[in-house]
């Protein structure tokens, strides 16, 4: 009978720890991946063996997504800083290679300017800038007047490497812009020594 007792106290610590560590490593609002099966495993694992009730998870940094398959609007890449620079340092030096982009464009795109949509990097390492091009004739024709939206994302990784994804929102083709785009930016952190 006490076997018994202790097995069901053992499932029913298990349950309810498998449902904290669930509840505990995800959010309507996070923009970081879900921790996987295994991890949660471990951990509710973890959490009978020891007789903890949860064991908190650290959330794994979500790579932006890769650009799809044959796109041809979309650049998908890394910008590696110089060994041993901190979070804040490639934080800082990435801020001021986006704030050296001109406003008016550069190599006959992103014409209509860019703002900065949120910056974050100091603290969850992501940034989204959105630029405009297609100003003229071709956006008045293509979109009905209105400039091209492209989204340039950054996401400072675990190990101080800076994903970077580039993408038209609307089309099939950006004749290059974004990687001109993403490559001007790069050229300004090689100039500052990555």
């Amino acid at each position: 009978h006490c076997l018994l007792s202790s097995y069901h106290e053992l499932i029913m610590k298990l349950a309810i720890t498998a449902i904290l560590a669930i509840l505990g490593t995800s959010s309507a609002y996070s923009t970081t991946k879900a921790s996987s099966r295994r991890d949660l495993l471990s951990n509710v694992a973890k959490g009978a063996l020891f007789g903890i009730g949860a064991v908190a998870v650290a959330p794994t940094a979500e790579a932006l997504e890769i650009c799809p398959p044959k796109a041809n609007n979309c650049v998908r890449t890394t910008f590696t800083p110089p060994a041993g620079t901190s979070k804040d340092g490639v934080a800082a030096a990435l801020r001021d290679a986006i704030n050296a982009y001109p406003q008016e464009g550069q190599s006959d795109v992103d014409k209509g300017g860019w703002t900065i949509a949120s910056d974050d990097l100091s603290g969850a390492g992501t940034a989204r800038i959105e630029y405009k091009s297609g100003i003229g004739k071709f956006a008045k024709f293509f979109n009905g007047g209105k400039p091209f939206v492209d989204d340039l994302k950054f996401e400072i990784d675990g190990s101080n490497i800076v994903q970077v994804r580039s993408q038209s929102r609307v089309g099939d083709s950006d004749f290059g812009v974004n990687q001109k785009r993403v490559d001007y930016i790069e050229t300004t952190l090689k100039k500052a020594g990555w």
